[in-house]
């Protein structure tokens, strides 16, 4: 069934919100299955290229290294800054054309960066890369949405987040797998999963209802919120090198800054807005992003400091790290799964802050065991597992709570703004790790800078948990009724179409 949309400012893009999926097409299994296939490509690629810079170095000793962080620092910045553009179009053209599309241009974008003859060309394969992943994710998830129906939604959107963290957290473990015969075959991995993701997809995905004959949402607001997010995005991983107090630095935040308020006033006014007010005014939507950008920091910042510790301070080769790693992923599937039960009891906030609190756990246990000669079976392996359990019970849970509390129509643009906020998250962390260890010049200031670290880590962990406790439990849709961010949107779309007429 659907329901008609209140008439507003943006009355006509909303004007059918499906609760059912169609009937008929490929089993729900099999379409899910396609659609994660593109979620593990873009999440192992947030971590996977780390343990690969090295490598890339030794292939060209004389580049200079500045240069070669843009290989990360590059994708980063574009990934973060089109997520939401990217997700407001796909819910405007529909989320089957811009998944296949944003798919085939990651494995294309995938091929060019195996076959990069140099630097200059690696950076800008890479951005194109962050370009398809920005299309593919939120895509993914308005696909998933569409395709289930509404008491099945909370499941598969667990599912599906559990294996974007799961992709995530073994990327490490797959770089030192890959690296091992050579830097090009972490990307060249990409290339068959790709295809068979582009060439089932088109076959089986569903088209959803029928794309509306809206304007274009607001293309200067879309220019300027790239702006405005990359801006951030690039003060971020450039601070440490340009310093956090610099000229350079604190002019791309004053940009940010300065685009962002403009970037609001002008979504207020707009008729068709990149990203609708009223969806910020639904609880579950804003409290879970908040939530996301908080253990986005503590997620990233614990992945690349027990990654580094390994390394540089145990001397383990890649491959050997990644082994050690793999533990704490391998628990998030059947966590994030047994979670879902779990919360139809509980509601979402008290498991997300369990998950937190227990993720805070893992990293104080480093904080207190990891030295020098500690042994990895009663030092590193007790934090990995409850940081694995963490991210099992607190990820999926956010994910969840958010995008079902949205109406399908608008999923991926909700989805787009979470994943834009823990995708900023992740880059704080990672600039946090890299201020924090600094250089340090014997093993006494090593043991310092990481436990500065696991301190910093557990911060943001607990934070995220407090955050997430502000979830309050809603009814179910398994009733049937359209999901209550519906009939919130609804009702603040009115009040921002009020708005905008009074401004």
């Amino acid at each position: 069934m659907s329901q008609a949309a209140s008439p507003g400012a943006h009355g006509d893009e909303t004007a059918a919100i499906a609760d059912d999926p169609p009937a008929g097409g490929p089993g729900r299994g099999l379409v899910a299955a396609v659609v994660c296939a593109g979620v593990v490509l873009v999440n192992l690629d947030l971590f996977i290229v780390n343990v690969a810079v090295p490598a890339m170095a030794r292939t060209w000793s004389g580049t200079d290294l500045a240069d070669l962080s843009w290989v990360l620092n590059g994708y980063a910045v574009v990934f973060a800054a089109l997520l939401v553009p990217a997700g407001r179009l796909a819910d405007r053209s529909g989320h089957r054309a811009a998944f296949l599309r944003g798919t085939a241009v990651f494995t294309v974008a995938s091929a060019l960066c195996a076959a990069a003859p140099g630097v200059g060309w690696l950076v800008g394969a890479r951005l194109l890369q962050a370009a398809g992943a920005a299309f593919l994710m939120p895509s993914s998830l308005g696909l998933l949405l569409t395709s289930f129906p509404p008491e099945k939604r909370a499941a598969i959107v667990r599912v599906w987040a559990a294996i974007a963290g799961l992709a995530a957290a073994l990327g490490p473990v797959l770089g030192g797998l890959l690296v091992e015969p050579g830097w090009r075959w972490v990307f060249l991995v990409n290339v068959p999963i790709g295809v068979l993701a582009v060439a089932l997809g088109a076959r089986i995905l569903p088209g959803g209802p029928p794309a509306a004959r809206t304007p274009l949402p607001d293309l200067l607001g879309a220019a300027v919120f790239v702006v405005g997010i990359g801006a951030l995005a690039l003060g971020l991983v450039k601070a440490d090198d340009w310093g956090w107090a610099s000229p350079r630095a604190l002019a791309a935040w004053a940009v940010f800054v300065v685009l962002a308020a403009w970037f609001a006033l002008r979504s207020l006014r707009h008729a068709h807005p990149v990203v609708d007010p009223a969806l910020l005014r639904i609880r579950a939507f804003s409290v879970a992003g908040f939530a996301s950008l908080l253990f986005g920091v503590a997620f990233a910042g614990m992945l690349l400091a027990i990654t580094l510790w390994s390394q540089d301070v145990w001397g383990w080769s890649a491959l050997r790290t990644g082994c050690a790693l793999t533990p704490g992923p391998l628990l998030v599937p059947p966590t994030a799964i047994l979670a879902g039960k779990w919360a139809a009891r509980t509601g979402p906030g008290p498991l997300a802050a369990a998950g937190g609190v227990v993720f805070a756990g893992g990293t104080l246990w480093w904080a207190a065991t990891l030295d020098l000669d500690s042994a990895y079976a009663a030092s590193m392996l007790p934090g990995m597992l409850l940081t694995g359990l963490g991210v099992g019970l607190m990820m999926p849970t956010l994910v969840a709570a958010a995008a079902t509390a949205l109406p399908p129509a608008h999923a991926a643009t909700g989805s787009g703004v979470v994943t834009m906020l823990r995708q900023l998250g992740s880059v704080l962390g990672v600039a946090l790790v890299v201020v924090l260890l600094g250089t340090p010049s014997d093993a006494a200031a090593i043991l310092d800078g990481f436990d500065r670290v696991w301190y910093v880590v557990t911060g943001a962990s607990l934070a995220a948990a407090a955050a997430a406790g502000l979830l309050v439990r809603r009814t179910p849709a398994a009733t049937g009724a359209a999901a209550p961010g519906a009939a919130a949107y609804r009702a603040g779309e009115d009040n921002s179409a009020a708005l905008g007429k009074a401004t």
